[in-house]
């Protein structure tokens, strides 16, 4: 495993340079972030109540550097509501910070992401969700507006927010996530102690896991001929990672070397899409968070999309097949297998490694699941603002193929069964 965290550290340093630091027993290096601004701040966390020993440690950097926290909000519940992006919107009005800290997992990053592009130029949620609309928004101003600037320090391993140009956003009325993209909103500096994910819930460090490696393989599914080497060497070294470091993690919640190894496999994941985008299992994985985590959604999901996926990804899983034989997820010999049967053998060897994790395979083993969700899922990747996704397939599809494509891929999740699958050379 050392090797291979040299390379990811190696692949990390080449993607963020001087503006993240990460590690073990990093935490108290958070002023060195802000240490130019040294005005005012407001602080958006809710580590005082879940970790306060390291709420201590951030107050005391920011304290040493001469810092003023001007106010504090609570950080965000799981799928970042939108209720919860509008109280941190009016504690920046509130506060007129020269600038945002806030430390939290992927939710409460993303929230704060979204809170302060309202705040900043007005407007609601729809006006900013899809691809640059904020970019476009800002320069709609004269002279030329920039946000305020945010600081990240992730307390997950997971999502990546810390690093992306992501902000995922679910109105709680709908049970519809929707994303904010745009290269204005990634956080100028972050931190990642990857000691504080030893906190972390066994079931949150499954679905971060699962999120890292959603991002890694759905980016590499859609990766062109243009970026396919950078992100088949960040996809396998991140996915690798994950699969060594997730079982002793759950097995040993405390061991920092595994802690270590997940943490450099999610920020992998977050090089990645920024390198290419997610796609179906992100997708679909929208309509369902009203009974799923995103992890847990996009680990019952990825299976199924490999197997849709196939034909157009044998590189691809050619390299994944080796990679799974090396952990006694794969017990065929890649080279006799091309097309689907490949496709299929790899996804069998995802969900082994669910089960490996105490993870369902398939959506009809999830409370809760209903037909309806299929069909909210169909329609919601129909809706222009999440195109990205579909354009981001192997296997493009538009939405007047969603019934005849798409459709069995969902019936197959249910059901477990992936026969139902219809590739689109078929």
């Amino acid at each position: 495993m050392k090797a291979l965290k040299v390379k990811a550290r190696q692949l990390i340093n080449e993607f963020k340079g001087d503006e993240y630091i990460y590690g073990i027993g990093c935490l108290h290096r958070i002023g060195e972030l802000l240490d130019p601004f040294r005005k005012k701040i407001l602080l958006i966390t809710s580590l005082d109540q879940r970790d306060p020993e390291s709420y201590t440690v951030i107050t005391q950097a920011l304290r040493k550097h001469e810092m003023i926290v001007v106010g504090k909000t609570p950080s965000s519940r799981p799928n970042t509501p939108r209720e919860d992006v509008l109280r941190m919107k009016a504690s920046i009005l509130d506060a007129n910070p020269d600038c945002v800290l806030v430390a939290s997992g992927g939710s409460g990053i993303d929230a704060a992401k979204a809170a302060l592009v309202l705040a900043e130029l007005g407007g609601d949620f729809d006006d900013y969700f899809g691809t640059g609309k904020v970019t476009q928004k800002l320069q709609t101003f004269s002279p030329l507006k920039k946000l305020l600037p945010l600081f990240a320090v992730q307390t997950a391993a997971g999502s990546s927010a810390h690093l992306s140009k992501y902000s995922n956003i679910t109105d709680l009325k709908t049970h519809q996530k929707k994303l904010i993209v745009d290269d204005a909103i990634i956080p100028p500096m972050c931190l990642f102690d990857y000691g504080l994910t030893t906190s972390t819930s066994p079931s949150l460090t499954s679905d971060g896991a699962f999120d890292s490696m959603a991002h890694l393989l759905e980016v590499y599914y859609g990766a062109g001929p243009e970026t396919i080497d950078l992100v088949e060497e960040i996809a396998l070294a991140g996915i690798e990672l994950i699969i060594q470091s997730l079982p002793t993690s759950l097995a040993a919640p405390s061991d920092l070397q595994a802690r270590e190894a997940l943490g450099l496999g999610a920020d992998l994941g977050g090089y990645a899409i920024m390198v290419g985008g997610t796609n179906g299992a992100h997708l679909t994985s929208f309509s369902l968070v009203d009974i799923l985590s995103h992890g847990r959604a996009c680990a019952l999901l990825n299976p199924y999309y490999t197997v849709f996926f196939a034909p157009a990804i044998q590189r691809h899983l050619k390299q994944l097949a080796q990679l799974m034989a090396k952990y006694d997820l794969f017990s065929e010999d890649p080279a006799s297998l091309a097309g689907r049967e490949l496709g299929l053998a790899v996804a069998q060897a995802l969900t082994a490694f669910s089960r490996r994790v105490g993870f369902p395979t398939h959506l009809g083993e999830i409370k809760g699941m209903t037909a309806t969700h299929l069909k909210k899922a169909l329609e919601a990747a129909k809706n222009p603002q999440l195109e990205m996704k579909l354009k981001n397939m192997p296997v493009p599809l538009t939405p007047d193929m969603l019934n005849e494509y798409m459709k069995p891929i969902l019936e197959a999740a249910l059901s477990g069964d992936f026969s139902r699958i219809k590739n689109l050379d078929q």
